[in-house]
């Protein structure tokens, strides 16, 4: 079966096979994840979610969850027994590895929270079809936060594969509440996400709305809006103005590029571009 599976994206190249691979990884694991109740205690958002269940034409790394109330007690053991027992049935065997966190700074930080459970799925020298037989080695990185910023809406997505089962999804508009926040606030020094612009590009060109609520809500979590009021469109536009004009957008399209199957589909990127882009933001 995973082999005809691989063989359904068609991919031309070994990184595609890479990616196609990882993203059929990352279904099984929320078959697995479905199979155990999971969904009733947490929902799936983040770029995995947005591609999986809303059509994201880039490809995606890791599997970010968020509780539905705050519950610093969490613990996912049984959950990720399960999980296990999706791949094995599948033949596919995976380990899994706790992710140590290290101490982080303001330079450093990328939102880790200390109420953030991490795990990591490990898949080891599975075979690629029709690359020499060559093994790779892929992992995916599950996030759940324990005490997450609340104020958003859910909606159950099918999943098709490798049996139908609803997934229970963040909405579109606080998905990308959640996007705009990363996009906005990363606390990375001299690094940049390029599949933050992509996604805020995407979010735009489908007529997505941003919940506006929810980013608030997030942005006061993670000290970033100190204000008493909500983050209106004034407020956002102001923001993200800011930020295009600070960011380096050759080096955005350097990082993501390996995500995308269309490389000609970024050359028009430049600050004069996404300046124009967000004349065409929703905030509600």
């Amino acid at each position: 079966m995973i082999k005809q599976w691989l063989n359904s994206y068609k991919p031309s190249t070994k990184n595609d096979a890479q990616q196609a691979l990882r993203e059929i990884m990352q279904e099984i694991a929320l078959t697995g994840l479905y199979r155990s109740n999971f969904f009733e205690k947490a929902a799936f958002y983040g770029g995995t979610a947005l591609r999986i269940f809303y059509g994201l034409n880039r490809y995606s790394e890791d599997l970010d969850f968020s509780l539905l109330t705050t519950d610093l007690n969490f613990e996912m053991t049984h959950y990720l027994d399960s999980v296990l027992l999706e791949f094995e049935s599948l033949g596919m065997k995976v380990s899994v590895k706790a992710k140590e966190k290290k101490i982080t700074t303001a330079i450093d930080s990328t939102f880790l929270k200390t109420e953030t459970f991490w795990r990591e799925l490990i898949l080891e020298e599975i075979v690629t079809p029709n690359w020499q037989g060559e093994k790779v080695s892929i992992k995916i990185k599950l996030e759940v936060d324990t005490n997450p910023p609340l104020g958003f809406v859910t909606e159950e997505k099918l999943l098709l594969k490798p049996f139908s089962c609803y997934i229970k999804c963040f909405s579109a508009p606080d998905l990308f509440a959640g996007k705009m926040h990363a996009l906005l606030f990363r606390k990375w020094k001299n690094r940049v996400k390029g599949r933050d612009w992509f996604d805020l590009e995407w979010y735009i060109k489908q007529g997505i709305s941003i919940n506006s609520k929810h980013l608030t809500i997030r942005a006061v979590q993670s000290k970033d809006w100190l204000l008493k009021k909500q983050i209106n469109k004034e407020a956002l536009m102001k923001l993200l103005i800011h930020k295009i004009e600070q960011v380096n957008f050759e080096q955005i399209k350097e990082d993501v590029i390996r995500f995308i199957p269309n490389q000609k589909a970024i050359e028009i990127w430049s600050s004069n571009y996404f300046l124009d882009l967000i004349k065409y933001l929703n905030v509600i």
